[in-house]
C-alpha cells in the first residue's frame, strides 16, 4: 500500500479507538486508492485522504422516553455527519440495540461514496440509536422518535441533511419523527425525511428501490457474461423490507428464490419463497421465520440458527447486516457454484469473503454499489418534494433503473481505467472517491 494510504489509514485507527467497523470500512477503501494518488498527486497535496476520514460533524445524545408501565428509559442517539462536498447529508437512521458511534461512522463514511455514485447531489450522513424497536407498542416508539426528534430537528433541514429509515426504522417510525420535526418547526418541510408515506410527500418505488436496485445490478453484471437472471437459483439473506423486495424482483425476472432468514434461522423453501405470506407475517403480523414456515406448510423447511449459504445457490444477495457472510461462507457458495454475489446490506461480506469470491471468479456487487437504489430513490423523492410533484410508480421505477444501471457501468468503466477489469470493488470506491475528492478540492480547505 502507498505510504501516504498506510499513514493516514494508522492515524484513523489511533483517532478512532475500538471503532472495528468503521475501520475495516476506511481500509476497504485505501485497499483501491494507490493508482488513484499517481494519477493524482494534488489529492495526496490537499489533504484529501486525511479530510475525507473525519467527519464534519458528529452529534451524539440522549434519548429519555417513558415506556408503557410509567418507567423512565434512556437511549442514545447519534448522528454524523460525514462529507457535504456534493450535497446536503444524506443517509438513513438505524434504531438497533448494536447502535454505537463505530457503526454509525463505518455507515456514514460507505454512504459518502455510495451517494456520489448514483450521480445525484447528495452528500453522506449516518444515523440511529441503540433503542430496540422490536417488542416495544406503538406508544412506546412513538414516544422514543418524539424524544430522538426534539434533539434531532436542530441539525437537520432539506438543505443540510436529510435522514431517512434503516434497520429498525421503516414508515411507522418516519412517520412519528416527520411529525415531531413538523410540529416543533411550525413548518411543512416535505424534503426534510425521506420514505415518507406517499401521501404526504413520500415516493412510489421507494420501499421498493433497494431491494429492486440490487437485483437490477446483479442482473447488469449477469449481462457481462451474457447470462440473466432467469432460472438462477438464489438465496436472499434477511427477510426485512430491502430482502421481501430483492425477492420479489428476482422472481419477476424469473429466478427462483429459494431460501431467505431472520436472526434466529432460515427457511427453505424449493418451490420458491411465497412474497405476498412472507410481507404478511414480516411486515403486518411482526412475525418469524417459524411463523412463515408453519404457515406455508410441507414445501417449506425452517432451520433453526447455521448458515443460510448452506442451501446453494447461483445468485446469493446478503441483505441482513454487516460481516454475515464470512470466509467459510463463502468458500460454501463457491462449491455450490455461485456465479454472482451482490450486497443488499452494508458491508455484509467479511474483507475475506470477498477475496475468495474474486479469486474464484465470481462476479462480487460491493454495497456502496450494488445497494444504492434506496438511496438514489430517496434524491427522486427530495426532487418531488422541492418542486412539488408527484410521479407515477412507472416514471420513478424508470429512472431507479437508468441510475443503476449507469452505476454498474460507471464501476466497471474506472475498474477497466484503473487496470483491474471486472472488479466492481475497485470500481466503485475509485468512481465514489474521485467524485468527492474533486467536489472537496474544488471547494478549498474546508
Amino acid at each position: 500500500m502507498d505510504p501516504t494510504l498506510i499513514s493516514v489509514r494508522d492515524e484513523v485507527f489511533r483517532r478512532n479507538p475500538g471503532e472495528t467497523e468503521f475501520h475495516q470500512a476506511v481500509v476497504e477503501v485505501f485497499d483501491s486508492l494507490e493508482p488513484v494518488l499517481r494519477k493524482h498527486p494534488e489529492f495526496r497535496d490537499a489533504a484529501i485522504l486525511e479530510r475525507i476520514c473525519e467527519p464534519e460533524r458528529q452529534i451524539i445524545f440522549r434519548v429519555p422516553w417513558v415506556d408503557d408501565k410509567g418507567q423512565v428509559q434512556i437511549n442514545r442517539g447519534f448522528r454524523v455527519e460525514f462529507n457535504s462536498a456534493l450535497g446536503p447529508f444524506k443517509g438513513g437512521l438505524r434504531f438497533h440495540p448494536s447502535v454505537y458511534l463505530g457503526i454509525v461512522k463505518f455507515l456514514g463514511f460507505e454512504q459518502i461514496f455510495k451517494n456520489a455514485l448514483t450521480g445525484m447531489p447528495i452528500g453522506g450522513g449516518k444515523g440511529g440509536s441503540d433503542f430496540d424497536p422490536r417488542g416495544k407498542t406503538d406508544a412506546e416508539v412513538m414516544r422514543f422518535c418524539q424524544s430522538f426528534m426534539t434533539e434531532l430537528y436542530r441539525h437537520i433541514g432539506e438543505y443540510t441533511d436529510v435522514p431517512a429509515g434503516d434497520i429498525g426504522v421503516g414508515g411507522r417510525e418516519i412517520g412519528y419523527l416527520f411529525g415531531q420535526y413538523k410540529r416543533i418547526t411550525n413548518r411543512y418541510e416535505s424534503g426534510v425525511l425521506t420514505g415518507k408515506g406517499t401521501s404526504w410527500g413520500g415516493s412510489l418505488v421507494r420501499p421498493e428501490a433497494t431491494g429492486f436496485g440490487v437485483v437490477l445490478f446483479v442482473e447488469e453484471m449477469l449481462k457481462t457474461r451474457s447470462l440473466s437472471l432467469d432460472g438462477q437459483r438464489v438465496i436472499v439473506s434477511g427477510s426485512g423490507n430491502v430482502a421481501i423486495n430483492a425477492i420479489a424482483k428476482a422472481q419477476s425476472l424469473g429466478a427462483n428464490v429459494i431460501a431467505c432468514s431472520d436472526s434466529q434461522g432460515y427457511v427453505v423453501d424449493e418451490s420458491g419463497i411465497d412474497v405476498p405470506l412472507l410481507r404478511e407475517v414480516k411486515e403486518v403480523e411482526r412475525g418469524r421465520m417459524t411463523d412463515y414456515a408453519k404457515r406455508r406448510g410441507s414445501s417449506a423447511t425452517y432451520v433453526p440458527g447455521g448458515s443460510i449459504w448452506d442451501a446453494g445457490a447461483t445468485v446469493a444477495l446478503p441483505c441482513a447486516t454487516q460481516n454475515e457472510l464470512n470466509a467459510d461462507d463463502a468458500r460454501t457458495l463457491v462449491k455450490s457454484g455461485v456465479l454472482a454475489v451482490a450486497e443488499g446490506a452494508n458491508m455484509p461480506c467479511t474483507p475475506e469473503a470477498i477475496e475468495i469470491f474474486q479469486e474464484a471468479g465470481v462476479l462480487f456487487g460491493p454495497g456502496k454499489a450494488a445497494n444504492a437504489g434506496g438511496v438514489a430513490t430517496s434524491a427522486l423523492e427530495m426532487q418531488q418534494n422541492a418542486s412539488r410533484d408527484s410521479w407515477s410508480f412507472e416514471h420513478t421505477e424508470r429512472r431507479l433503473t437508468e441510475i443503476m444501471v449507469n452505476i454498474h457501468d460507471n464501476c466497471a468503466q474506472t475498474a477497466e481505467k484503473y487496470g483491474s477489469p471486472g472488479n466492481y470493488v475497485v470500481g466503485a470506491n475509485i468512481n465514489g472517491f474521485v467524485r468527492v475528492a474533486d467536489a472537496m478540492l474544488a471547494q478549498g480547505v474546508i
